[in-house]
């Protein structure tokens, strides 16, 4: 017999409290009263043992996530992309030793025997910054010349450093070996051939209901914000190219489970060539505690067993896709919210629970930024040294980020919403940060807005006295409005 359970087919057998499946469905369910919100697999030796969604794909229409539901997986899109390259080399196309100066003989000097190897494992040398704002508008012509324009951070082949523009090029090599579009060459090659029908960059055959809505917490207004979906963002036209092939593809845990059962059955590459995507090639960091293979990040778990993985986020989804292939578990899960580092962490808290019977993950917490609202909506400013303790006790964690209350106090008392409470948020943020100038520079600047220049002359002064001798990007403020107020 088997019951429905939320938005899965749970058998009755697993129901009971010492079950896996209800550990996993326990955890999640209580982290969705926080706020978490998306879909999750977990297949084990060849069977999914849970496939569930959790939260809103739609709070508007109140339509909720299912395994089923379309999320962007952000840089989850590498993988693709490499298979793509690899795919190419497989029909004897190109070779991943080839130089880029064969596909791009206007490269210049200092990049043209970059090598396809060396974008696949981000070695080339190119800067994170190359490249624009991943929805801007910008044709195939203008993210060449970014990158040929660019200044490389070390030559090509000497370390690794991740980089979104060797996604890209790589993107602008797969359209000109294969003759046709990239969503095209990966939809005829893939994604048809596995009936992967809910994977795809822009074009959508099927009902836009499926797509589930980013969400983000708004903390000038306090308040959940919806961002619509990926397509309302990416250019409608073909220049999209400072998103294509590093990032943006949306998919479900469903069909990224097939994918990865095409990769362990050979369906889509060869055994030899899906060795050498897994392989780790370079190390990500000095420790050498993870590698980078091509399009997957490679490393070892506790038990020393080999897993093959990679996440990505466009900063409103988040996805994962963790693989241990030794111990033959996939683990994947998909978000359209994200409310901290613990939300992050979903698949490998589960995999720890599956891993390890006695591991109990605690429930992924409220954002920071949503409790304090919380606080300040139940509290008047005189009870501002409360905060910190409610954060932590409500998060697990302290108020680690200096940004958070700056932000939210600033707003507050910028846009004159509430001056007292902004200006209680920064003079607490003052007492956790003392020995930061910027927020000093940040109090003043709220002092000088509700015209206290007593105060602000004491925070700017407080802000300089703490200011770098060089690189100071506030300093010019506090300068300016010191010499403004002691004119008076």
């Amino acid at each position: 017999m088997s019951l429905i359970i939320g938005n899965t087919l749970l058998a009755q057998k697993d129901l009971n409290a010492d079950s896996l499946a209800f550990k996993l469905d326990t955890y999640l369910s209580k982290s969705v009263a926080n706020g978490y919100s998306g879909s999750v697999l977990v297949a084990k030796e060849g069977e999914i043992v849970f496939s569930k969604g959790y939260g809103w794909a739609d709070r508007s229409l109140k339509i909720r996530n299912t395994p089923a539901t379309v999320f962007n997986i952000g840089s989850v899109t590498k993988q693709f992309t490499a298979a793509a390259i690899l795919k190419l080399m497989e029909d004897q196309k190109l070779d991943v030793s080839d130089n880029i100066e064969k596909y791009f003989p206007q490269a210049p000097f200092d990049k043209k025997d970059i090598t396809i190897h060396q974008l696949l494992t981000h070695t080339s040398g190119v800067s994170p910054s190359t490249g624009g704002f991943r929805y801007d508008k910008a044709s195939k012509e203008t993210f060449l010349n970014d990158f040929f324009e660019s200044e490389l951070m070390y030559l090509p082949g000497t370390k690794h450093t991740y980089a979104n523009a060797n996604y890209i090029l790589l993107t602008a090599i797969v359209e000109q070996v294969a003759q046709q579009d990239y969503e095209t060459f990966l939809r005829n090659n893939f994604w048809t051939p596995l009936q992967m029908n809910h994977t795809g960059y822009k074009g959508i055959t099927f009902d836009s209901e499926q797509l589930a809505h980013g969400y983000y917490f708004h903390y000038t207004d306090g308040e959940w914000r919806d961002w619509g979906t990926t397509q309302e963002h990416l250019p409608y036209n073909n220049e999209h190219w400072y998103s294509i092939g590093k990032g943006d593809i949306y998919s479900t845990v469903e069909d990224l489970y097939m994918w990865h059962r095409a990769l362990e059955n050979n369906k889509v590459l060869s055994s030899e060539t899906i060795k050498l995507m897994e392989e780790d090639h370079v190390p990500e960091n000095e420790t050498q505690t993870s590698f980078y293979g091509y399009g997957w990040a490679i490393f070892n778990s506790k038990n020393n067993s080999k897993i093959v993985a990679h996440n990505g986020s466009n900063g409103i989804y988040f996805a994962d896709f963790l693989r241990f292939v030794e111990d033959d578990l996939v683990i994947i899960a998909l978000s359209n919210v994200i409310l901290n580092q613990k939300s992050e962490n979903v698949a490998w808290e589960i995999a720890s629970m599956v891993l390890d019977e006695e591991y109990s993950p605690k429930t992924i917490p409220k954002n920071k930024y949503e409790l304090v609202f919380d606080f300040i909506r139940s509290n008047t400013p005189d009870k501002a040294n409360q905060l910190p303790q409610f954060i932590e006790t409500k998060s697990g964690s302290t108020i680690n980020d200096k940004a958070l209350l700056n932000r939210i106090g600033f707003k507050q008392v910028s846009e004159n919403r509430d001056t007292d409470w902004g200006i209680s948020l920064l003079k607490l943020n003052t007492r956790l940060f003392p020995g930061d100038g910027n927020l000093w520079d940040s109090l003043g600047e709220g002092y000088y807005i509700i015209n206290d220049r007593t105060k602000a002359v004491e925070s700017f002064e407080r802000a300089m006295e703490l200011g770098p001798e060089t690189n100071c990007y506030w300093c010019e403020n506090a300068t300016k409005r010191l010499e403004e107020l002691n004119n008076k």
